[in-house]
């Protein structure tokens, strides 16, 4: 009996999980989406000599720092289980858009 309770209790925890594949993606873009505002700021400062060197030094950047960061972010997702959120994150095509996905509704 009591090995039965332990799998129905273990069972309604993972319902309320979310999912780890759209966790990913969602989080995989928002990265994506405000690291790169900020780095073609920066990009497009810099001499027109230096883009495609210092772009090239951002895609490094970005890429050591999403697989460095990326499965604690996907955990937090998992655990919050915001769908709402997710799917905005996922369908997000701008910085702005997948900032406000991520952000409370604020009230005045």
């Amino acid at each position: 009996m009591r090995a039965v309770t332990f799998l129905v209790v273990v069972c309604l925890a993972a319902c309320k999980q979310g999912d780890p594949d759209k966790c990913e993606q969602a989080v995989r873009n928002y990265a994506t989406l405000m690291y790169w505002r900020a780095a073609d700021k920066a990009i497009a400062a810099a001499p027109v000599d230096q883009r495609d060197a210092l772009r090239k030094e951002k895609l490094s950047e970005f890429t050591a720092k999403m697989e460095k960061g990326v499965q604690t972010l996907v955990t937090q997702c998992i655990s919050a289980n915001d769908k709402d959120a997710i799917n905005c994150m996922i369908a997000a095509k701008t910085a702005d858009e997948v900032q406000k996905c991520a952000s409370p509704a604020e009230t005045n």
